[in-house]
């Protein structure tokens, strides 16, 4: 079982900065990625940011040069870091990965439970 755990949400005001954090940690054999995904009331999940274990990453248009996704492959933790926030940056954000268990050559897809961000005007 592999578990993906979020912390580092909260309440800022525009033009602040916030750092997520996902760990993952459980029977992983690899990382293949990891990213962020966001979601408001009544609209769909949406792509943030993703990162691949080679490190390629790939970004909303949204969030380009303002948000940057990271990885550290020996702590199994994807960063994300937020800065010049928005209002319309406020969602719960969710990790995601795709990650290969012990035992198994083909990546399941794993989600955190949420964290919520609020960008006050």
């Amino acid at each position: 079982q592999v578990q993906l755990v979020e912390s580092g949400g909260g309440l800022v005001q525009a033009g602040g900065s916030l750092r997520l954090s996902c760990a993952a940690s459980g029977s992983i054999r690899v990382i293949v990625a990891m990213g962020w995904y966001r979601q408001v009331p009544g609209k769909q999940r949406e792509l943030v940011a993703a990162i691949r274990s080679s490190g390629t990453t790939n970004y909303a248009d949204s969030v380009k040069g303002r948000f940057t996704i990271s990885m550290d492959n020996v702590k199994n933790t994807v960063y994300l870091q937020m800065s010049s926030l928005k209002p319309e940056d406020t969602a719960v954000y969710y990790c995601n990965g795709a990650v290969q268990p012990n035992g198994q050559f083909y990546s399941n897809n794993y989600w955190g439970q949420g964290t919520q961000v609020t960008v006050s005007s």
